[in-house]
């Protein structure tokens, strides 16, 4: 249990979508969600370097009792490969959040707070969505759409509650989460939240919830070993 808790994996995935733009190279993301307490081992960094496009961060960076120092490590480390996006998390609100915000945008991190981000526009564009903390009632998917005009959209949300908000008139492709750290503990296969992975929700509509890779108060996993995640996407 004290083993998987610690664990340096990352998962690797394949994609492809019909509405991926069909002349856009495959793109590969690297995402990371609940790293609270660890530090980002040199593993994890020196396996992704030079192989990934983009870098999400999908909440729960920190959390109460975690140094900003070692936050802003974390952050440098995953900043210097490529371009970084984040969004909030409960347990992000635990600590001062301006402090966090500034160490952010210091740190030339995107933060998607009920927001879009067109990432590609070689002929259709690609867009990166993100919410803020459902659990806390923050998030506004309608605002975070506005700006989306058609093209390839991936939804960033902390809490993977948000696909009860998903409307047949919304063009989202990909929905990447995390916070459940997939039960954490699991017992027989049973666990107090869904197992992580991926899912097909619908037709071209695949949703990732992640076992993240840190843990909160009880520092142990079993049958969901930490992990982070590289997604390559692609059309069909």
């Amino acid at each position: 249990m004290w083993l998987e808790a610690r664990k340096n994996k990352i998962t690797y995935t394949e994609l492809a979508f019909s509405s991926y733009p069909k002349n856009e190279p495959n793109m590969k993301l690297f995402f990371i969600s609940d790293v609270h307490h660890r530090k980002i081992s040199e593993k994890i960094i020196s396996e992704i370097k030079g192989n990934v496009d983009l870098i999400v961060i999908g909440g729960d960076l920190a959390e109460k009792g975690v140094p900003l120092s070692k936050i802003e490590e974390n952050l440098k480390a995953l900043t210097a490969i490529a371009p970084t996006y984040f969004v909030w998390g409960n347990n992000d609100y635990e600590i001062d959040h301006l402090k966090l915000e500034t160490m952010l945008k210091n740190e030339g991190v995107v933060q998607l707070v009920n927001s879009s981000k067109m990432i590609s526009n070689v002929l259709s564009p690609i867009y990166l969505i993100g919410v803020d903390d459902y659990g806390h009632h923050f998030d506004n998917l309608e605002e975070a759409l506005k700006n989306c005009n058609g093209g390839f959209q991936i939804l960033i949300s902390h809490n993977p509650d948000i696909k009860k908000k998903i409307r047949e008139n919304h063009q989202i492709s990909l929905i990447l989460s995390g916070h459940t750290h997939g039960g954490q503990i699991r017992l027989f296969g049973w666990g107090i939240t869904e197992k992580a992975g991926f899912t097909k929700l619908k037709k071209d509509l695949y949703m990732l919830v992640s076992n993240g890779y840190g843990t909160t108060r009880l520092h142990l996993r079993m049958g969901a070993p930490a992990e982070a995640h590289v997604i390559t996407l692609r059309s069909i």
